[in-house]
């Protein structure tokens, strides 16, 4: 038993995906300039690879290309101790073929940052883990 009453639970690949879904927001972890940078960005799943838009001439979108990066997405409860989080290592690229940029501009993915965000990226997961943690109860 844990000391907090919390027990974690390894979650399946189809379940971090479905529990990715369920949220429009996630953290991309890139290296900038030799450092590990961290960035809030909207995002959602495309033909099980993460799809973020960015502006075309901005640091993310330079970052990231052909970088291997890490993407994670989460949902807690602090009242409840309860939550899960999924987290993604993989390859990521620009995407640069129209009609694949055509088929995206579609699905409605749209980014809270301002200004043009016309550059799409694609995370293709390489490893994918995930745990839920939930409280657990007295008998």
């Amino acid at each position: 038993m844990y000391s907090n009453g919390v027990a974690p639970r390894q979650l399946s690949r189809d379940e971090c995906l479905r529990l990715m879904a369920s949220v429009p927001v996630g953290r991309i972890v890139y290296t900038r300039q030799a450092l590990p940078a961290v960035d809030l960005v909207n995002f959602t799943l495309d033909r099980g690879d993460i799809v973020i838009r960015t502006d075309r001439g901005g640091t993310l979108a330079a970052a990231t290309r052909g970088a291997v990066v890490a993407f994670e997405t989460d949902s807690l409860d602090p009242v409840g101790q309860a939550g899960w989080s999924v987290t993604v290592i993989g390859q990521s690229h620009e995407v640069t073929d129209a009609d694949e940029i055509s088929r995206l501009e579609q699905i409605g993915l749209s980014s809270w940052a301002p200004g043009q965000q016309q550059n799409f990226i694609r995370i293709s997961p390489g490893i994918l883990s995930g745990r839920q943690l939930y409280a657990l109860t007295a008998s």
